[in-house]
């Protein structure tokens, strides 16, 4: 069991969670000039588009599929994994921000 507590402390310090520690990684690991521009961007698009992208794309496909078209419903049905990974990301974007050193 002691052995568990040391290394929940590691992984806390390895990820600058712990007092200063944190705020000396946050310095030397800052986002670049296109990383901040697209994150910029991204924040502005409601959360809600990535969802019904993905419903979307999961309805054009089973009416594609349900008509024969197997191939472009295979091809439209990849889409969604993405588009859930896209607002994933958007609302990390919106909820922790941009690197706030540049702000």
């Amino acid at each position: 069991m002691a052995q568990t507590g040391t290394q929940s402390q590691r992984s806390e310090s390895t990820f600058g969670t712990e007092g200063s520690g944190g705020q000396q990684m946050s310095r030397e690991h800052t986002e670049g000039t296109i990383a901040r521009t697209i994150e910029e961007q991204t924040a502005k698009l409601p959360s809600d588009l990535f969802l019904w992208a993905a419903v979307g794309a999961i309805g054009t496909s089973l009416i594609l599929e349900l008509s024969g078209k197997e191939e472009k419903a295979h091809f439209l049905g990849q889409w969604v994994a993405p588009f859930l990974l896209l607002g994933v990301y958007n609302k990390l974007v919106k909820i922790g921000g941009s690197d706030r050193l540049h702000k």
